[in-house]
């Protein structure tokens, strides 16, 4: 596209030149901040869908070819040689951490995996059959009530540690408040990953031995899940934050955000499909036929996605490490057999590879936590967890940005235009 100054615009006879912002991508954009105070219109975009809200330098998507990069790194390279605390620190700081500032920063996580022992009465005041996601939306942001919150550096950069080191437990206990059954403290001698893993499954009663490839995997689906741009949940913590909300309160919202189905609860829905399919007695190909008939309502779940138009590049990552965890369990289910039928028949169909509607990172994603014992429930708090060094990152990029502003989006008017008010004795019933 032929880089100019501005765009010109008329309306109704007046003429404005929109400036024309080229990012490091050669991503283009046309800067409106001024187009209301020059005309009094402005622009009409549901979903905000074609509006930039902000300049950002953490993560880089390009849906046309399948591209997706933390702070320029190619999320092959970090899903092949990085954990997720390395990945997180990259997100945070912009750049790779030495071996020193590594170590330093899993040891500082490490040693502040503990919850203030009064969260105790906090989770026992839910209902036993409550769902977790609620819980651990709410439980974040009543961590401004345990622990200082302010927008000094100092503070900030705790409440950083608190939320990364704090979160697998939050998410561990809402799961076991919701299964009634004790917590399970954590352990300094484990991994972050394995960390959680041995939180989720153990009981007083019973050790939970860690499988190191399942580990790998849940470290793996936290690295893919880190940061996806300028998303729902990620836009709601930017939104809540512009309004100088504590972090706490801004990463709460963002949990909020991502519970819904067409968000992070996405490969939810890739069960529910293969356990509908299991129940109903169908084939594969049975489905597949279904789902290629527009008039039969029936969606094939967890293929295509609407960023990516080629390909997902996490899937491509994903898939691999599903094998390795299917093979490690030596785990068979009849939705598990489905799942890669539905695999198979859709790599080599031509409705789907003419469609790009390839496998994403949610089919695969909900594939691994079903064969590790995830529940469905617990498949977004899941999501969150890998979504927490994002969100802080993009937080702090919106604190920091000079030209950072409360959200405030505009609206069309298409209610009523000025009438008096009718007494009530006077109106007609």
């Amino acid at each position: 596209m032929p880089q100019t100054a501005s765009a010109h615009l008329e309306i109704d006879g007046q003429s404005v030149d929109l400036p024309i912002i080229t990012g490091s991508e050669d991503e283009v954009g046309l800067d409106i901040s001024s187009l209301r105070s020059q005309t009094r219109a402005i622009t009409f975009d549901p979903g905000f869908g074609n509006s930039g809200s902000c300049r950002s330098s953490i993560t880089y998507i390009d849906g046309e070819k399948g591209i997706l990069r933390y702070r320029g790194y190619p999320i092959e390279q970090l899903a092949d040689h990085s954990n997720y605390l390395e990945s997180a620190m990259l997100l945070l700081n912009g750049e790779l951490p030495s071996p020193a500032e590594l170590t330093a920063f899993t040891d500082n996580i490490t040693t502040h995996t503990m919850l203030h022992e009064n969260f105790r009465g906090f989770f026992g005041s839910f209902p036993r059959d409550a769902h977790p996601m609620p819980i651990t939306a709410a439980t974040v942001g009543s961590m401004s009530a345990f622990y200082e919150s302010s927008e000094s550096t100092p503070i900030l950069q705790q409440s950083v540690i608190r939320l990364i080191a704090k979160y697998p437990t939050i998410a561990a206990w809402a799961y076991k408040q919701s299964i009634g059954q004790p917590f399970i403290y954590p352990r300094n001698d484990l991994d972050y990953a394995s960390n959680f893993l041995h939180m989720m499954f153990a009981t007083p009663c019973e050790e939970y031995v860690v499988n190191p490839v399942v580990s790998k995997a849940l470290d793996l689906l936290l690295i893919l899940h880190a940061d996806h741009e300028q998303n729902c949940s990620t836009s709601t913590v930017r939104m809540v934050g512009s309004s100088q909300a504590n972090i706490f309160a801004a990463i709460s919202a963002g949990i909020s955000a991502l519970w819904g189905p067409l968000h992070g609860g996405a490969n939810q829905k890739v069960i529910e499909m293969l356990d509908a399919i299991a129940n109903q007695g169908q084939t594969a190909e049975q489905f597949v036929a279904a789902a290629k008939d527009k008039n039969s309502g029936v969606r094939l779940m967890g293929f295509g996605h609407r960023v990516y138009k080629s390909f997902d590049p996490r899937a491509k990552v994903l898939k691999q490490a599903c094998d390795r965890v299917i093979r490690a369990l030596g785990i068979s289910s009849r939705q598990l057999e489905i799942a890669m039928e539905l695999e198979e028949i859709a790599m080599r169909d031509e409705y789907f590879i003419s469609r790009n509607l390839y496998p994403n990172v949610d089919f695969y994603s909900g594939v691994i936590y079903k064969a590790i014992g995830i529940p469905v429930n617990m498949f977004t708090v899941m999501f969150a967890m890998g979504r927490m060094a994002g969100w802080i990152a993009q937080y702090i990029e919106m604190r920091d940005d000079p030209d950072g502003r409360i959200g405030r989006p505009r609206q069309i008017y298409t209610g009523a235009t000025e009438r008096a008010y009718v007494a009530l004795d006077q109106r007609s019933a």
